[in-house]
């Protein structure tokens, strides 16, 4: 498992390089909308593993010993989970090319909720009524974003909701791997399964790329390569409990993307079910780092 440093200078520390990944991922897909605009999405999913791969193992992995990063007990799991990353990152993309970037990410924003109702079933964990009636709450955010059965709804918008419930069981595919393999073995099997399966799809999808595609694709795995790296370096400093909430900063960005860039303005139901979905995504967070601080007996969540 990652060890914390509980410091606050660690701390700030953490909350910044959170801060600077949340702006990275948005930036990152921007630019794959950017991108699906004429290049098959599987083939922006495959560039983007290909040169994230290349730019770990030049800058990373270099300092970590061959055996350090490919030992793990769970291998099946491991490739699973890259398998679940490449299927969120396609399906999530997919649907940028039809949607407003602010509207994608939030609907995505629905993860921390199915990863909360996930927890249950796949971890044995215990959730009470607080937490499930901030997922309830959190999902009629979900659906005043999406707006059912209210004018003509996008077949597009189920699309980050597949990305939701995908990342929400890598995210426990990452728990269950963070109590028996090395975090740098992990991030290892993420690059190299992301990119063998990516591969296996790419042939059926391939169109000739000019030299502004590839570099494209280079500023994509560059990106990623330091978003991640950023990631584990954050919750290396500070608690997972203290950065989650600083994740939805990435919808400041993708705004501020989908404005500039795309000329996008979100709409009163996007900003309003934005509202909630945060607000319940916190209290989960909230909640949850207040019982694990309690004292040893159980209290209802």
């Amino acid at each position: 498992m990652i060890a914390v440093q509980s410091t606050p200078a660690g701390w700030q520390r953490g909350i910044v390089y959170s801060l600077v990944m949340s702006a990275i991922f948005a930036t990152i897909d921007a630019s794959a909308k950017l991108l699906g605009q004429d290049t098959p999405i599987v083939q922006v999913v495959w560039g983007r593993y290909l040169f994230h791969f290349l730019f770990l193992a030049a800058f990373v992995f270099g300092r970590t010993g061959f055996k350090r990063l490919t030992q793990t007990r769970r291998l099946g799991l491991q490739l699973a989970r890259s398998t679940l990353l490449v299927g969120s990152t396609a399906s999530f993309w997919l649907a940028l090319v039809y949607l407003p970037l602010a509207q994608a990410i939030t609907i995505g924003f629905a993860s921390p909720l199915i990863l909360t109702a996930l927890s249950v079933p796949l971890l044995g964990e215990r959730v009470g009524p607080y937490r499930w009636s901030a997922v309830v709450v959190g999902l009629v955010g979900v659906a005043i974003v999406v707006r059912p059965g209210v004018g003509e709804m996008h077949w597009a918008v189920a699309l980050p909701l597949v990305t939701a419930v995908l990342y929400a069981v890598y995210q426990i595919a990452t728990r269950v791997l963070s109590q028996t393999d090395d975090p740098m073995a992990t991030l290892f099997y993420t690059g190299l399964g992301g990119l063998l399966v990516s591969s296996a799809a790419v042939p059926f999808f391939w169109q000739p790329l000019t030299l502004e595609q590839w570099l494209a694709f280079a500023w994509l795995g560059l990106l990623g390569g330091i978003g991640h790296t950023l990631l584990i370096k954050a919750f290396t400093l500070a608690p997972a409990s203290l950065l989650a909430p600083f994740a939805y900063t990435s919808l400041i960005w993708a705004t501020l993307l989908g404005f500039f860039v795309f000329g996008e303005i979100p709409d009163l139901w996007t900003v309003v079910g934005a509202c909630v979905i945060i607000a319940s995504g916190v209290f989960i967070v909230w909640r949850e780092h207040r019982l694990r601080a309690a004292a040893a007996q159980p209290e209802s969540a």
